[in-house]
């Protein structure tokens, strides 16, 4: 074969790479954009468009259905409660899945594999298998029916994901350091707080915002534990059942854009995680 022949080849065989690469991320990036965009657009119109048909790519920019929501009783009730459980979630799971993922890294041990496969093992058992039974503890202890309880199960939910993403990021921090700290008269705590921390808050707080969006997506739980102090997931889910269709498309604008936020205005602790991962 000749050297033409065989530069043709490769140049072909990289236009291929490069269609297939971006193909793929318009793909996915349409996979995401576009029901997010049909869900604004309904959302924002007036229900005689949402019923009709051909369904329309514009908004009409009516907010009838957002303001049914906002004066709707017990709404922004519903959207405090899942604030406050996301947030205790995020905090209880990050104070336990931060030491466990350091002593994951740092310390040798006996059973560590099965330990970590058993951390991840935690989320195969179904929640609605558990619901009775949690939801008999609960009420044996006071804790039926309350945001604490509630934070309480989702935080289980959301620990292994803590355990496991904080132990890649702490085993991308050379020991080295530490060590160096040691040496210096640091204890093994300052050394750290003063040293290994700063490094690791951007991935800690990533982790934070995934235990925060599990929280606020979570809804049997809430529904099955809470009656009267249901989160903004259970209240919507109970409310809209037999709604008309542009009221469950503001219904699910309403869940997906205070999350969507949330995770934009803490993007940049995401990139750093995967930086901090990748050392």
């Amino acid at each position: 074969m000749s050297t033409v022949a065989i530069a043709a080849k490769t140049t072909s065989t990289r236009q291929s790479s490069r269609f297939l690469y971006w193909a793929s991320i318009t793909l996915l990036c349409s996979w995401v954009i576009v029901p997010l965009y049909l869900l604004f657009v309904n959302t924002l119109s007036s229900p005689e468009t949402v019923n009709s048909f051909p369904k329309s790519i514009i908004p009409e920019f009516d907010l009838g259905s957002l303001r049914f929501f906002a004066g709707f009783e017990g709404m922004l009730g519903a959207l405090k409660n899942s604030i406050i459980v996301a947030t205790l979630t995020m905090v209880m799971s990050i104070g336990v899945g931060a030491p466990a993922g350091y002593a994951l890294s740092r310390f040798e041990f006996r059973g560590k594999a099965a330990f970590r496969m058993l951390i991840l093992l935690t989320r195969a058992f179904p929640l609605p298998l558990l619901a009775l039974p949690i939801a008999v503890l609960f009420i044996r202890i006071g804790l039926d029916d309350s945001v604490f309880g509630l934070a309480l199960v989702h935080t289980t939910l959301a620990i292994p994901f803590a355990v496991l993403i904080t132990f890649s990021l702490f085993s991308g921090i050379p020991l080295e350091l530490e060590e160096a700290a040691w040496t210096l008269g640091c204890t093994r705590f300052t050394a750290f707080t003063k040293v290994i921390l700063p490094l690791i808050l951007p991935g800690i707080t990533a982790s934070a915002i995934f235990a925060f969006v599990i929280s606020w997506n979570e809804v049997f739980a809430a529904a099955v534990l809470t009656i009267e102090h249901r989160t903004l997931t259970a209240f919507l889910l109970q409310k809209l059942g037999e709604a008309p269709v542009h009221l469950k498309f503001a219904g699910g604008f309403i869940l997906v854009v205070p999350a969507l936020i949330f995770i934009f205005a803490v993007r940049k602790y995401l990139f750093a995680m995967w930086g901090i991962a990748n050392r």
